[in-house]
């Protein structure tokens, strides 16, 4: 009963579990497809980025496969309980969301283009849900790290949204928040990268877009 209840309602700081003060697990170095470090210090002039928009393991191979991104990892983030594990965000207690850090170099690919993969590969009008995964892990969501990326983001929502409502969707739910303010918990080894041809090359992929043309960022989105 409980766990169900918070399928689809983000729970409290009060009501998420505690967490831990320190992983609770390792995090591979390099990643699986492009060969670079997962976590930073990242080389100077690179900047990164942080979407949430479904089932991380289709989300991340997206990005991954755009020219000008550097390294990509997979995490948790947007909630409350410290370090969660993979287990504990399923459950719907700790108010984190499936999400993609990518690290691009800005002189080869724009936010303006990243923006563009995120909001056609995937429902942003669905809530808490991506086709048939539900609950509030699923959400839509960018977390922003330079007011620049701020303004950027609210800015193409907003024409994502009048471009939707022609086609007959709703209303976009994707929250825009600055990263300081959510912390990135990086996600169990055997989640980075899962569908790179040495793991997973044809394991599920929930990623799937409306097929409405988000016309921020220019040409198609690729991926």
């Amino acid at each position: 009963m409980f766990l169900n209840r918070h399928k689809n309602q983000l729970v409290t700081k009060d009501e998420a579990l505690p967490g831990r003060p320190a992983p609770a697990f390792p995090v591979p170095e390099r990643h699986t497809v492009l060969d670079h470090p997962l976590q930073g210090p990242y080389p100077e002039g690179l900047e990164v980025a942080d979407f949430a928009l479904g089932c991380f393991w289709g989300a991340e191979r997206r990005f991954w496969r755009t020219p000008g991104v550097w390294t990509t990892l997979v995490g948790y983030q947007g909630g409350h309980t410290t370090h969660p594990t993979y287990e504990e965000v399923c459950t719907g207690q700790t108010a984190h969301a499936e999400v993609v850090r990518v690290v691009y170099d800005p002189a080869a690919v724009s936010y303006e283009k990243l923006l563009k993969v995120f909001w056609e590969s995937h429902d942003p009008t669905q809530g808490f849900r991506q086709g048939n995964d539900i609950g509030t892990q699923y959400r839509s969501a960018i977390y922003t790290h330079v007011p620049s990326q701020t303004t950027a983001a609210t800015t193409s929502r907003a024409a994502y949204q009048q471009t939707l409502t022609s086609a007959g969707y709703g209303d976009v739910t994707t929250e825009i928040v600055p990263a300081a303010n959510r912390p990135f918990y990086p996600a169990e080894g055997y989640h980075q990268q899962y569908l790179s041809d040495a793991k997973n090359p044809n394991g599920y992929c929930g990623a799937g877009g409306t097929g409405v043309v988000c016309s921020v960022g220019g040409g198609p989105a690729g991926g």
